[in-house]
């Protein structure tokens, strides 16, 4: 096991909370685009996307662990987290009556994104907490390497 490890498992987690904030930003930057993507001639509002996050785990293959054998190293759960995917919100488009919009349909009612302005805010909070959290572990670590340092001085 590397002395770096927990400093690249923190490495992983700031990555997918950064890719995770450029997201919400964009759901909010687009939360009034009537014009989204073009489907069959047909403008759709921009639609919410979300971030999946999933364990990033150790290889584990049979050549790994001999690997590991042979350097009698130790084995970590895990190596951190990966982005697996970036999917739209199947959440229904909101209807709002504006009969002067250019996009408004015959009666009058025009399709919003389906991006809820309060939930992304909390979301953002929340991927900022989490990103804030993880510069805190990286600190420690650091601060625990450099006392390490210290020790032979």
């Amino acid at each position: 096991m590397s002395v770096f490890n927990g400093m690249n498992i923190t490495a992983t987690a700031l990555t997918a909370q950064r890719l995770r904030m450029d997201v919400i930003s964009s759901n909010l930057a687009n939360a009034q685009t009537t014009r989204g993507t073009l489907v069959n001639g047909e403008w759709r509002p921009y639609t919410r996307k979300t971030v999946v996050f999933q364990e990033q785990k150790n290889s584990n293959t049979f050549a790994s662990h001999l690997k590991k054998a042979k350097s009698n190293t130790m084995t970590v759960a895990g190596a951190g987290v990966r982005v697996t995917r970036i999917e739209e919100d199947d959440d229904p488009y909101k209807l709002v009556y504006d009969p002067t919009h250019p996009d408004a349909n015959e009666a009058g009612y025009v399709e919003m994104p389906n991006v809820d302005l309060l939930k992304e805010t909390v979301d953002y909070m929340s991927a900022t907490r989490a990103y804030e959290a993880n510069i805190t572990a990286l600190n420690a670590t650091k601060s625990i390497l450099m006392k390490t340092m210290e020790i032979g001085k």
